[in-house]
């Protein structure tokens, strides 16, 4: 492997890291937080720790990845900014428990959502606003953003670039891979100040407002407030609905839709059925919990589509604890989380397209044994699906749920109940966040084990580069030469 490039890499991405950082010391000030010190040596920690391996690798360097080189990188970069984004909270004592530290940055860095706090509005500001931070830079992916910025990869980039994005599709907007980037993060940032501006609109402060923005488009859930977005007015919910399902949109589209082309927008597949879902479900629990009594049609509706849009989105903000409602009406909102949002958009989990696909093979296979002579193939959005590609999503899924599994028991053996294990793998995996049992959307993980949230930030990381990134480093084939 190509290792004085990859830690070229890695001296890159650490750079961009200490400067992010940076950017809470302008809220300790605006605030007169007695954190600015803390926050700078984080800062200089992490730009000092970059530019010395930028520095020792940059002469004579060999700008090419093989396969095996992208996979290492994209995993153990990713590991690394989790390690050197947990120096804010460690510094400013604000988690003073490594573990717990680990955990709040790897939930903030894969937009999982999860957190081990429990008092919020306690915390500095600056820290508040570093933790929301970490999702907005997560979401559209660091190494995406170096690739945007620093285009000095080779034939390399692509591989970083598609192995990194969470289920980003392999179409390509402009033959090359960094202008590719430039606009899917030209976007995310539009769409960003977009809805900080119609937030602001609301009964937000700008600090709020921007927090909120950044772990919406993320589709991260970190919110500055005790309450989430549960003391926010129905205008404000509205308009982070609207915004959460655009992010659990595939951002091409989003791409597609500028540049006028509406028609290959709205004829796409997996978009209907991703509306579709979203319609269905809401509808159903909506019903469910105006049975119930007590709330108006209204509210009714907003509670469900709320809930039901974060957590398909796999963003995890909260309007309501959802816990609270009928068995029948948390239990769809729970097969949610192995559904997640669309191919290509800043949330977690299976992917729509993947069930359309499974599902559309099961139907062919039902209609060539009835018609063993026809010669049908599977079509998604007028491409054809070969039996590879569904032998590779067949895997995913097989290895999705192998995962679940053993993640499930794991957390059992750790001591936790039976619903509190299976709802936090499935939230963490699927970087939802909040899940059942003990670990609802009223509740933190703070009182799981430590061995419990090592498991968990290791499940939310397989989850954020799709397992199979980060697991093929654990085969004998990976290391073979």
């Amino acid at each position: 492997m190509n290792f004085r490039f990859i830690l070229n890499i890695f001296g890159r991405v650490l750079i961009l890291l200490g400067l992010f950082m940076l950017t809470s010391i302008i809220w300790a000030l605006v605030y007169n937080e007695e954190v600015v010190e803390e926050l700078l040596v984080s800062s200089l920690i992490t730009l000092v720790s970059g530019a010395g391996m930028y520095l020792l690798t940059f002469r004579n360097l060999k700008k090419e990845l093989g396969l095996k080189d992208s996979y290492f990188t994209v995993t153990f970069t990713w590991v690394i900014i989790s390690l050197f984004g947990t120096l804010p909270y460690l510094l400013t004592g604000a988690i003073p428990s490594v573990v717990d530290a680990v955990f709040e940055t790897v939930s903030g860095f894969t937009t999982t959502g999860s957190s081990i706090l429990v008092d919020l509005e306690s915390l500095p500001k600056s820290v508040l606003f570093w933790r929301s931070l970490t999702h907005w830079i997560g979401g559209m992916g660091i190494i995406v953003l170096v690739v945007a910025i620093l285009p000095l990869l080779r034939i390399g980039g692509y591989n970083l670039f598609k192995n990194e994005a969470s289920g980003i599709s392999y179409e390509k907007l402009t033959p090359k891979t960094a202008s590719t980037a430039k606009r899917l993060w030209g976007i995310y940032v539009s769409l960003t100040f977009i809805l900080m501006g119609l937030l602001l609109l609301g009964d937000m402060s700008f600090f709020d407002a921007m927090n909120h923005a950044f772990s919406t488009m993320s589709t991260g859930g970190f919110s500055p407030r005790n309450t989430s977005l549960g003391g926010y007015s129905s205008y404000v919910q509205y308009v982070v609905i609207l915004f959460m399902f655009l992010a659990g949109m595939n951002f091409y589209l989003h791409y597609h839709f500028v540049k006028g082309r509406f028609r290959r927008v709205f004829s796409n597949l997996e978009l209907r059925t991703y509306f579709g879902i979203v319609m269905a479900v809401t509808i159903g629990v909506a019903v469910i919990i105006y049975r119930e009594g007590g709330i108006g049609i209204e509210k009714a509706i907003r509670d469900a589509l709320f809930q039901v849009v974060s957590i398909i989105t796999t963003t995890g903000f909260a309007t309501y604890d959802y816990l609270s409602w009928p068995q029948e009406a948390w239990t769809l909102i729970f097969m949610l989380m192995f559904v997640g949002a669309c191919v290509g958009s800043t949330g977690g989990g299976v992917k729509v397209i993947r069930h359309v696909v499974s599902f559309r093979n099961v139907t062919l296979h039902f209609s060539r044994m009835l018609h063993p002579n026809s010669v049908k193939r599977l079509k998604i959005n007028g491409e054809i699906i070969d039996d590879e590609k569904v032998g590779s999503l067949v895997s995913f899924l097989v290895l999705y749920l192998l995962t679940f599994t053993i993640g499930s028991i794991i957390m059992v053996l750790l001591g936790e109940d039976t619903l509190t294990a299976v709802g936090s793998v499935a939230a963490n995996m699927g970087g939802v966040g909040p899940g059942i049992g003990s670990v609802g959307p009223a509740s933190s993980y703070a009182h799981i084990h430590e061995t419990g949230k090592i498991v968990l930030s290791f499940l939310m990381l397989i989850g954020r580069l799709e397992l199979t990134t980060v697991l093929i480093l654990f085969t004998s084939l990976f290391w073979e030469r």
